[in-house]
């Protein structure tokens, strides 16, 4: 059936709030990264959860799919009506619902940005952590398991999402979890629902975990002849318990990026940044402890940032690599990956690839998570040239090999959605069909996000 059939009673729903226009279906057709302008059917925004089930439950009784959508900017295609449908747009689903300074969480609905939620939460001394680096809504960092730069103090989206209200492919409303630290209570629900990318259930609200703002905070910046040298200093760190908020790498590639558009003035080499919170006394401490091991890696050009404002721009410079790097070379797109591999590979795995890029003659700075193995490569190309769009594909299915080969995953943070599906079963092997299980017993019409993760329906 087609969205014909379904659009008087959307339309009686929603009302102006639900629209075809084209203006609007190529603003959520597009996508951050290499895939190509897709239109839904129509855009939805409903604004409580009562109407994002009536929505669902209408396209149930039509066959018409349902797609999330946060802020956009997810990189594997899972915000993308491949299969035609409802785009539902959560950004006027936007509230803080309840902030417990006492049990240190918060209700937020998912059109929330984090940048937002932190702006709020600034007066309580209370924060949520998970910093992808995009000022994504909370609904789409639950969805794609999000995680990013502080994940190696504070965790991923996995460990910071307490509970969910989800709506089902049927238009039931069901909660997981609850507001307990623990709980031994049946199925862990919650974290079936974290990275599903919506194929499951459209999230309409989550409670959060959140943390106190430590009382003092530094970042240093600190550069190595080699990867290797800044890999094994982290590793050392991490080995001595030295508890780092964030430990963050980019290659001499992308620190030629960071001098050339934002006068860094950084020596061309491999570099750390890191931040350290706590008290000013454990804050001091922590830093001269990581200052002792980066010399003993051969280390340099140590740089401390004690003040806000110069923190801000250490952090600036590092989110918006990607954009500083697609300005390299104007009129292109880029394939953006991830893998993640155990940090014993992990510079191995980046030197592997910077030789393979090199041979290719594919511009590509790698940067990342050194704490936790993850790293992204921005692999450039021209979208009007495909046999370059294909060296860069394969060039990114080469390094998805290389991480499986070495015990990691396909992607660390980034998600699946179509990009990666290729490799979820030798990732996954049988495991990958008990997920097609889960998706077909909860949505049998594949109707949430199709097409997305799981094995395609037979």
């Amino acid at each position: 059936m087609t969205i014909e059939a379904a659009w008087p009673e959307l339309s009686k729903l929603l009302g102006d709030r639900i629209t075809r226009s084209k203006s609007e279906l190529e603003t959520h057709g597009a996508s951050e990264s290499y895939f190509p302008l897709t239109l839904p059917d129509a855009v939805a925004y409903p604004e409580n959860t009562q109407e994002v089930s009536a929505l669902v439950t209408i396209c149930a009784a039509h066959s018409v799919p349902v797609i999330g959508w946060g802020a956009g900017t997810s990189l594997e295609g899972q915000a993308q009506a491949f299969q035609g449908g409802i785009c539902v747009d959560f950004s006027r689903m936007n509230r803080i619902l309840e902030v417990s300074q006492g049990d240190m969480d918060a209700r937020v609905q998912p059109g929330l940005t984090r940048e937002v939620l932190n702006e709020k939460l600034r007066a309580t001394g209370l924060f949520f952590p998970v910093d992808p680096g995009a000022n994504a809504s909370i609904g789409g960092m639950a969805s794609t398991r999000a995680s990013g730069t502080t994940a190696v103090r504070y965790g991923t989206m996995r460990d910071n999402v307490l509970g969910l209200e989800v709506v089902l492919a049927d238009g039931r409303v069901i909660r997981t979890g609850t507001r307990a630290r623990k709980s031994s209570a049946g199925y862990d629900l919650t974290g079936l629902f974290v990275g599903a990318e919506g194929t499951l259930g459209l999230i309409t609200e989550l409670t959060l975990r959140l943390h106190g703002q430590p009382e003092a905070v530094t970042s240093a910046v600190c550069a190595f002849d080699t990867i290797g040298d800044a890999v094994r200093a982290v590793t050392d760190a991490i080995q001595m318990g030295i508890p780092m908020a964030r430990v963050e790498f980019v290659d001499a590639a992308t620190v030629q990026v960071f001098n050339e558009y934002a006068g860094a003035g950084m020596p061309e080499a491999p570099h750390l940044l890191l931040e350290f919170h706590g008290s000013p006394t454990s804050v001091a401490e922590d830093a001269e402890s990581f200052g002792e091991i980066v010399a003993d890696h051969q280390g340099h050009g140590f740089q401390w940032a004690s003040g806000a404002e110069e923190r801000k721009a250490l952090w600036t410079l590092r989110h918006h690599a990607y954009w500083a790097i697609l300005q390299t070379r104007p009129g292109t797109r880029a394939v953006v990956t991830d893998i993640c591999v155990p940090i014993s590979r992990l510079a191995e795995a980046v030197e592997a690839t910077q030789a393979d890029l090199d041979a290719q003659g594919i511009r590509g700075p790698i940067l990342g998570h050194v704490g936790d193995g993850n790293f992204h490569a921005i692999l450039l190309f021209d979208p009007d040239d495909t046999e370059e769009l294909a060296r860069v594909k394969a060039a990114a299915d080469r390094l998805v090999d290389r991480a499986l080969s070495m015990g990691g995953t396909a992607t660390g943070e980034h998600g699946i959605g179509t990009g990666k599906k290729v490799f979820m079963a030798r990732e996954h092997g049988d495991a990958w069909g008990v997920m097609g299980d889960i998706k077909r017993s909860l949505d049998p019409n594949n109707l949430m996000n199709p097409g997305k993760m799981v094995p395609d329906a037979n």
